[in-house]
């Protein structure tokens, strides 16, 4: 009987330690559900934390520097893969750009607006702005990393509903960069610009229930 108790006792235990929210990285905390191991948060909630640096891994084996956590808004925001010059090219373009699992909790908010870069022709059948008052060209002509890509076509457009919220695609043939700001403002002076990828997640069901720090 004692050995059952115990047994029990271990299982309860374990379970308890999955509502924990995980120790900090380097100087971020790591709120629930968010895991960066298999012994505390929400195993389907994971993040990495990688010397020191939060980090957000997509479905093509790509990290992301997980640049700020808003836990009451379920929000996270990573930075944008760099551009690389004189190539035009985004860091994650071999991976084909930013792809989040069709199954995962998170998604792509809809208050980023993409800016891409060095893109092909066709993408002229899109509904994107892609005319020369596209904020994309601000940024080619007012950004360092931005430089290499001046003279190629740009497009930009906010991520809204309508658009599949998994993914932001680059690829050769098409457009082969991208960067991304959160919230912008109509007018907003350039150095304003909040550069990041906004990501939020699907609170986990009876989330009210669970311990945090």
């Amino acid at each position: 009987m004692a050995v059952k108790l115990i047994h029990i006792s271990l299982i309860l235990l374990s379970l308890v330690s999955t509502f924990e929210a995980c120790p900090k990285c380097g100087s971020m905390d790591v709120p629930y559900p968010l895991s960066t191991s298999d012994n505390c948060g929400d195993p389907k909630y994971r993040i990495y934390c990688n010397n020191g640096s939060l980090e957000f891994l997509s479905a093509q084996g790509f990290y992301y520097k997980i640049l700020s956590i808003n836990p009451s808004s379920y929000k996270l925001i990573i930075r944008p893969p760099s551009i690389q010059n004189p190539m035009c090219q985004s860091s994650d373009l071999p991976q084909g750009g930013l792809l989040l699992n069709d199954n995962s909790p998170f998604n792509i908010s809809t208050r980023n607006t993409v800016m891409l870069f060095n893109c092909s022709d066709n993408i002229l059948l899109s509904p994107l702005n892609c005319s020369s008052n596209s904020v994309c060209k601000l940024f080619e002509e007012q950004s360092v990393e931005g430089s290499g890509c001046r003279n190629t076509l740009c497009c930009s457009f906010l991520k809204d509903a309508s658009i599949t919220s998994h993914r932001i695609r680059v690829r050769v043939g098409g457009c082969t960069a991208y960067t991304s700001v959160v919230e912008m403002r109509s007018n907003a002076p350039f150095d304003s610009w909040n550069y990041g990828i906004e990501l939020q997640w699907a609170p986990p069901s009876g989330d009210s229930h669970f311990r945090g720090h």
